[in-house]
């Protein structure tokens, strides 16, 4: 760890000293990339030379533990620098844990309606407005890039582009089914109802990470259709693209122009095939030894929001949260901190890093 220590407070020395090249600054994707770096390198570098100070102090403590007049505040001072040591020890083991290549991107958030028909399409519309909320409170932007609505305003499938810092990284745990146990507005028995809705968490894929040959597409236009079969446009403006090889389908109706239906459905289509390798290579290597926490991708129940007793159970780490409300309002913080901690605590034990 010593070693991999150093070469990081010698990595930060030289990125701070290409901040000092005026150069750096006409250079926007340049200035962007050392100013990222330097960011994840930081807390590193400032815990490892807190931890080079207690290491100093209980030395100090040590050398004079054979004053007598001095032995018990030293007793003391020794203590307190032994237990900071032992805590930085264990937060840089956390931060030299190997970070995530995908955890900076943007994100390809994809929602659909599960079993409970049109309650099962409010839950989703639902679920994409908790997580619009939650992009609001970060300072993320998003972007409708497809979506598709039923009569009574729920969303059968949506997709939506989440642009801004650590994006990917915060909401990748949310993959996975959703469920929800209420008593729906459409029943008059007042019987409890469950229903879900599946949530996908995509890395956006950029032109670079994925070849697509254009000979291996089929693209198809048609007419856009609102909620119920409306035709809302009466130009063939929607797109619907099939990447032959995966049999992967994209479809995007939601410009009136059939260029940035198509621009919007092939970020799509990228980041899917991409998500697809991604989930290839780390089958095949066994590399990416997901946890309970980490395994978003599988189709299980991941989480429960139970309205009757105003409760969100995470399923994964065992965890209840008693505001509902609030969570369904975008307040995720304390679910996706706990997620993301649990994640971590996995990766130590498995001895990852």
């Amino acid at each position: 760890m010593l070693d991999r220590l150093k070469e990081l407070k010698l990595r930060r020395e030289d990125l701070e000293a290409q901040l000092a090249d005026p150069a750096v600054y006409g250079d926007g994707p340049r200035l962007a990339a050392i100013q990222r770096e330097l960011k994840e390198l930081t807390p590193v570098v400032d815990a490892s030379r807190a931890l080079e100070a207690a290491e100093r102090r209980r030395e100090e403590a040590e050398a004079l533990l054979h004053d007598p007049e001095l032995r018990d505040l030293a007793q003391e001072e020794l203590s307190q620098a032994r237990a900071e040591a032992e805590q930085l020890r264990e937060e840089l083991k956390r931060l030299l844990l190997p970070r995530d290549p995908n955890d900076g991107r943007n994100a390809i958030l994809e929602i659909r309606a599960g079993v409970g028909g049109e309650e099962a399409a409010l839950f989703a519309g639902e679920l994409l407005r908790m997580y619009t909320m939650y992009a609001q409170r970060r300072g993320w932007r998003t972007e409708v890039l497809s979506a598709s609505e039923t009569e009574l305003g729920g969303v059968k499938e949506c997709g939506v582009l989440i642009e801004g810092e650590d994006v990917f990284s915060r909401l990748k745990f949310e993959s996975g089914v959703h469920q929800v146990k209420r008593v729906p507005e459409t029943e008059s028995s007042g019987r409890i109802q469950t229903s879900t809705a599946t949530v996908a968490v995509l890395p956006e894929a950029e032109e670079v990470d994925v070849d697509i040959d254009p000979k291996d597409l089929q693209i198809d236009t048609y007419r856009s259709s609102g909620a119920g079969g409306q035709h809302i446009n009466k130009t063939e403006s929607a797109i619907r693209i099939t990447h032959l090889p995966t049999g992967t389908v994209v479809t995007c109706q939601d410009e009136r122009s059939q260029y940035k239906n198509k621009e919007k459905a092939m970020r799509v289509l990228r980041s899917r095939l991409y998500q697809r390798e991604r989930e290839r290579r780390d089958a095949a290597a066994a590399s990416e030894r997901r946890s309970q926490v980490g395994g978003g991708w599988r189709s299980e129940k991941i989480r429960t929001y139970r309205f009757l007793q105003s409760q969100v159970v995470e399923h994964r780490i065992g965890l209840t949260v008693h505001r509902l409300d609030a969570v369904l309002n975008g307040d995720l913080d304390e679910i996706i901190d706990a997620l993301a901690a649990a994640d971590r605590a996995e990766r130590l034990k498995n001895g990852e890093g």
